[in-house]
C-alpha cells in the first residue's frame, strides 16, 4: 500500500509542478495569470487521476479485486497528501530559485490589470495597498506553505471521493485475473 501511495503522490505532484512551472515562465509578462491559475487547476485535476489508478490498482494486487469505500478514500487522501507535498516543496524550491519574482510578478499583473480597467485612484490606492500586505503574507513561510498546501489538496479529495465511490463497486474496471 504504501509504495503506491508513494509512487502515484510523488508522480502526480511532479508532474503538476513541472507543468505548472512551465506555464508560469511560458506566460511570464503577458499578465495573464487568471488563465494560468485555470490552466493551473486544470493540470491539477488531470495530475490527481493518478488517485483513480492508484485506488484502482490497490483494489486489484492488494485487495482482491475489492475495496470498501472508506479504504479508497484512506488510499486517495494519502496519495492527495503526498501529491500536495511534493507540490509544496518543488513550489518552494522554485520561489527560491526566481528569488521569489512570483508574488511581484503577480500582484504587478493584478495592479495592470485593474489601472487599465480604469479604476478610480481611490480604488487604486486601496488596491496597492491590498497587494503590499499580500506580498509581505507571502513572503511570511507560515503563511504561503499552507496556502499552496490548500491550492490542491482540495482537488485531490474531491477526486478522491469521487475515485472512491466508483471503484467501490467491483463491476467497475474489474481486475484482468
Amino acid at each position: 500500500m504504501k509504495r503506491i501511495i508513494l509512487s502515484y503522490g510523488i508522480v502526480s505532484g511532479v508532474i503538476v509542478v513541472i507543468t505548472t512551472i512551465i506555464g508560469i515562465s511560458l506566460s511570464r509578462g503577458d499578465n495573464s495569470f487568471e488563465f494560468s491559475a485555470w490552466l493551473g487547476y486544470l493540470i491539477m485535476l488531470v495530475s490527481l487521476s493518478l488517485i483513480f489508478i492508484a485506488i484502482k490498482r490497490f483494489r486489484d494486487q492488494e485487495q482482491g479485486g475489492v475495496i470498501a469505500f472508506g479504504k479508497a478514500v484512506q488510499v486517495g487522501l494519502a496519495v492527495a497528501a503526498v501529491a500536495s507535498v511534493m507540490y509544496v516543496t518543488i513550489w518552494e524550491i522554485y520561489l527560491f530559485i526566481t528569488d521569489y519574482a512570483f508574488i511581484h510578478d503577480y500582484t504587478e499583473s493584478v495592479i495592470d490589470a485593474h489601472r487599465s480597467g480604469g479604476a478610480s485612484d481611490a480604488d487604486m490606492t486601496e488596491l496597492m495597498a491590498d497587494m503590499d500586505k499580500m506580498k509581505a503574507q507571502y513572503s511570511n513561510p507560515l503563511f504561503r506553505l499552507p496556502m499552496t498546501f490548500v491550492e490542491i489538496f482540495p482537488v485531490g479529495l474531491l477526486v478522491a471521493l469521487i475515485s472512491s465511490a466508483v471503484l467501490r463497486k467491483n463491476e467497475v474496471f474489474p481486475a484482468n485475473g
